[in-house]
């Protein structure tokens, strides 16, 4: 494969540097809030901010400033933004929610029902509690992708 083709597609580019930036940011923030590095964050879902809404924003901003208004690239990448923020705030936050009482019940089981944990765990693991976001984390994340975005089109035209 040819990396200059692939370079040269400004909505890739948008896309990989919003998800890394906001990858990125979740590592600093779980820093600086809880003073623990975790690198377990650079490929986690959920927290501050949203990386999806990072991707589809910036790649949304991108396709306006390169195809304009009208184009159906820009049209879809709009669609796939609404979608993909909201399924971040609803579906994937209420599956959050129900790891998090599966795992309430695992532990409580194993603590007072005198169930084995290892026996539990084995035919229920520890299931991912940080799927989904809350609003903050999806408007920062569409906000990160927007600024990325205005970077990139400024760095274009000039």
């Amino acid at each position: 494969m040819n990396f200059q083709v692939l370079l040269s597609n400004p909505l890739i580019n948008v896309a990989v540097l919003c998800w890394l930036s906001a990858q990125f940011l979740k590592v600093l923030i779980e820093f600086i809030t809880n003073k623990k590095f975790d690198l377990h964050r650079l490929k986690g879902a959920g927290g501050m901010p949203s990386s999806h809404s990072a991707l589809v924003c910036g790649v949304s901003l991108c396709a306006f400033t390169t195809y304009g208004f009208s184009s159906p690239i820009f049209a879809l990448s709009i669609v796939v933004a609404m979608i993909v923020m909201y399924d971040a705030t609803g579906v994937r936050w209420a599956a959050g929610l129900h790891a998090r009482a599966i795992n309430n019940l695992v532990d409580y089981l194993t603590d007072n029902e005198g169930i084995d944990k290892k026996e539990l765990v084995e035919m229920i693991p520890k299931l991912n509690e940080s799927l989904g976001h809350r609003i903050i984390e999806v408007i920062c994340g569409a906000l990160l992708g927007v600024v990325i975005a205005l970077i990139e089109y400024l760095v274009r035209i000039f």
